[in-house]
């Protein structure tokens, strides 16, 4: 089912609503990525978008909401429009993707001072000839530990501002779990039980998944055995802090993250759950049908 064009008409659609603050009084479908610091949320995230934009460093990197809305841009007469980007409520275009993440800092500097959580988001556009449609919302991740002057509360800070977004009914719940983590102790997890109990909502994203001991393998979560959700889960393979370091793109980090996964002697006989194309494949479908079965009713809310 060819859904782009539809699924790119809706998210305009709910974005047009989200700026109107329409919001405020009445919930609209979304996409919420939640999961521990570190848990690799911001290299997921940049495998979907196809690019390095997201700030990367110790103790808490996304200090508030990031509200992502990706805009697809059609290639025409065989020419690749060049991607470009725009902070809501800001007039200037930003061409040069690699600039986003010191802008993103730079917003959270002033609007989070220094090291403090704040639940405001910063709402970034990005088209791209490469990018799914797609609008998510990137949430701090789950922290126990605080750093410098931030409060000592800052686990319950940040497991509140995902409690805020995923209890939601009209919410998907993306929940990023490192493959290392066993999942009856995920956070994240546990979160979207508790205010997804049938998993209806949810979609599991197992990470790191190249990082596990020897001998051992996520077969038994891929096959949605151990936690059962509706929408199962989908393992990716990260960049490495080495690949990072040494700058390996994100196109070439997908391409090898493909070729692992084909090569692997278990993962290869269900590449349909496996690889960061397909989680994107999966959360257009996922965010198409969701917007479908809540339309008439936000319609008649509205």
């Amino acid at each position: 089912m060819n859904i782009s064009s539809h699924l790119q008409d809706f998210i305009k659609l709910g974005d047009s609503l989200r700026d109107l603050g329409i919001e405020s009084e009445i919930s609209l479908p979304r996409i919420c990525v939640i999961g521990t610091q570190s848990a690799g949320k911001s290299s997921l995230l940049e495998s979907i978008v196809g690019y390095d934009f997201l700030p990367r460093g110790e103790g808490v990197v996304t200090r508030m909401p990031l509200e992502l809305r990706l805009v697809r841009l059609p290639v025409q007469s065989g020419e690749e429009p060049k991607p470009y980007a725009k902070f809501k409520g800001e007039t200037e275009t930003i061409e040069d993707l690699s600039l986003l993440r010191d802008l993103i800092e730079k917003k959270q500097e002033q609007i989070g001072d220094g090291k403090q959580i704040i639940d405001k988001p910063i709402v970034l556009i990005i088209y791209s000839p490469f990018v799914p449609d797609l609008s998510l919302v990137d949430l701090p991740g789950i922290t126990r530990v605080p750093i410098g002057n931030q409060p000592k509360n800052i686990e319950e800070i940040t497991k509140d501002i995902s409690r805020r977004y995923i209890k939601d009914e009209r919410t998907i719940i993306l929940c990023v779990t490192p493959a290392s983590v066993d999942l009856t102790t995920s956070d994240s997890i546990q979160m979207a039980q508790q205010f997804d109990p049938t998993g209806s909502r949810t979609l599991g994203v197992i990470t790191k998944i190249d990082l596990m001991d020897r001998g051992t393998d996520a077969m038994n979560i891929l096959e949605n055995k151990a936690i059962p959700l509706k929408h199962g889960y989908i393992a990716v393979k990260n960049r490495s802090q080495e690949d990072i370091n040494k700058k390996m793109s994100v196109k070439i980090a997908l391409e090898k993250e493909e070729e692992w996964f084909a090569g692997h002697e278990k993962y290869s006989h269900v590449l349909d759950r496996c690889g960061s194309k397909r989680l994107a494949e999966r959360l257009s479908q996922l965010l198409y049908q969701h917007i479908l079965n809540n339309l008439p009713n936000i319609a008649e809310e509205i």
